[in-house]
Parts: structure tokens; C-alpha cells; sequence
């Protein structure tokens, strides 16, 4: 990725193909553990453009968290490929990949994650000053995202003495610190009560109408329904993968037309067989 990543797509040139935010093809990874392998991810082939907010819903232990820390390289796929803004990334070294987090990718946790003994500011501080901006930059941008989320006022205090909903806030301009190419949630309100839910939810749809691209995991209906597309997840694959009515998609399509893998907006695959999810009402409903 462009280390001058933006949340904001470049303009197209007219004629040009979309160079995917996020292609994977065949991506595999087995977990190994005392009970035997866990095959978490098994042949994945996905497709990201940039600008759209796709959420991965699914049962517990069908490898949804896997796949997205694959895409983030917090964990190493045994097979296949991975592709990020046109670059293959899948035999970086966790140096490599270190570098490029910081600069092009932000990761939201279900359990936010903070450095309990830092202050606000320096939580969302650090990752722009690892990744080299000036203090003032740095302190800028922290300032511009903790006024934007409702934290003025806020900067000196400790994780600890936030709600839930706050410290869920702060771990979101920790992540959006850098203008990442590629927003990465985990649950993000897994934790939280309606209240934050509903505040995570509007907070990642206002900047995804400014641009991001958003890949999130989420068991909550509320959740999966602000995405443009909705994928669902079993056993390690891709059962179904649904566009949302008629939203417009990352590259200018709609919702009503066809995605990957011959499947339709009506959660029919292009066969005409049903996706094992039912569609996407199947999808929002499911629960643990």
C-alpha cells in the first residue's frame, strides 16, 4: 500500500480497472491445537473495492476474526494469496507487515485494546507518531478525531476512567489516526451496551461515507445492516456474499447487480441455488 494512503478513494481515470483495496484467492489457515486441527480458513477468494463497508457475520468458531486478522497480518495464512491495494502481502515479515499497519491499515478489537497506562491522547497519539509524523501532526490529527467523536474535554483522562462506549471512541481515532487505506473491526460493539452500539454504528457509517473502506466483524443485525455488502461465513468459507438494496458499491455499482463468485443481490447464487445463509435476511438474523 501507498504510504500516503488516504481515507479517501484517488480519482479514477476514466477506463481504468478499480485496483482492489483488499483480493485474496485460495487463502487458507489451519489452527493447531491439542484437539486436532482447526481448518479456520479454507480457500478464501474475496474482493474489496475501495470505498465499500463489508461486514462478515456468521457463527462463533466459523473463522470470521481468522479471516480478518489474516487481511490485517496479525496472523499468517498457510496457503494462498493476499493482495492489498495491488501489492502482494502474504510472505511479508511481521517487520514488514508492522510497517505497513501502522501506516495503511487500522485494526478496531471487540475489547478495545488500549494502553491501560497511557492517557487518551497518547493512546491515539502513538500510532501516528510510530509511523513518523511530527508531534504536532500527530497531535493535530488526535485532536481533530477526539473533537469529531465527542472526547473534547477528555485527553488527560486514563482508559480506566472511560465507559465502554468511550474507550470503543477512543480506540476508533487510535485506528483512523493515520487515514488508513483499510479499516479493520473485530466486534467492535461486542462489547456495549444499545447505547454504544448505536454510537459505534453511526461513527463508522459517517466515515464511510467519507470514503473508508470498512471490513467488520459483527454478530449484531443492527451492525451487518449498515454495510453495503454482507458476507456470511461457515466453516471457514464464504456460504453467501449479498449486496445491501441498492446502495452504491466502492466502484460506482449498485447494490442490485452482481458480486463475486456469480452471486446476485438477492443472496441467490448465479446457479440459482439459495446461499447456505438463506440470503441476506438469514445472514442479519444469525446469533450464537
Amino acid at each position: 500500500m501507498s504510504d500516503a494512503a488516504t481515507t479517501a478513494a484517488a480519482p479514477a481515470v476514466p477506463g481504468a480497472p478499480v485496483v482492489p483495496v483488499v483480493r485474496t484467492e485460495g487463502l487458507t489457515k489451519t489452527h493447531h491445537g491439542e484437539g486436532g486441527p482447526v481448518h479456520a480458513v479454507r480457500g478464501v477468494d474475496l474482493t474489496v473495492r475501495p470505498g465499500e463497508f463489508v461486514a462478515v457475520t456468521g457463527p462463533s468458531g466459523a473463522g470470521k476474526s481468522t479471516l480478518l486478522h489474516l487481511l490485517g497480518g496479525l496472523q499468517r495464512p498457510d496457503g494462498g494469496e493476499l493482495w492489498l491495494d495491488g501489492q502482494r502481502v502474504d510472505g511479508y515479515s511481521e517487520a514488514r507487515w508492522a510497517v505497513l499497519r501502522r501506516r495503511s491499515i487500522g485494526v478496531v478489537f471487540q475489547f478495545f485494546n488500549l494502553v491501560s497506562n497511557l492517557t487518551v491522547a497518547d493512546n491515539v497519539e502513538l500510532p501516528a507518531l510510530l509511523a513518523g509524523a511530527s508531534p504536532r501532526a500527530a497531535r493535530d490529527s488526535r485532536s481533530e478525531l477526539l473533537s469529531e467523536l465527542g472526547l473534547e474535554g477528555r485527553e488527560r483522562a486514563m482508559p480506566g476512567e472511560l465507559s465502554g462506549g468511550e474507550q470503543q471512541r477512543v480506540a476508533l481515532a487510535r485506528a483512523l489516526v493515520n487515514h488508513p487505506a483499510l479499516l479493520l473491526a473485530d466486534e467492535p460493539a461486542g462489547s456495549l451496551d444499545s447505547k454504544g452500539t448505536r454510537e459505534v454504528l453511526r461513527l463508522l457509517s459517517r466515515f464511510h461515507q467519507r470514503g473508508q473502506t470498512i471490513v467488520m466483524v459483527t454478530h449484531d443485525a443492527r451492525m451487518a445492516s449498515a454495510a453495503d455488502r454482507v458476507i456470511s461465513f461457515f466453516d471457514g468459507r464464504i456460504a453467501d456474499d449479498a449486496p445491501l438494496g441498492d446502495r452504491p458499491l466502492g466502484d460506482g455499482r449498485t447494490g442490485s447487480g452482481r458480486t463475486g463468485e456469480g452471486r446476485t443481490g438477492s443472496g441467490r447464487r448465479g446457479d440459482g441455488r439459495r446461499g447456505a445463509a438463506g440470503g441476506v435476511s438469514g445472514v442479519l438474523e444469525l446469533k450464537d
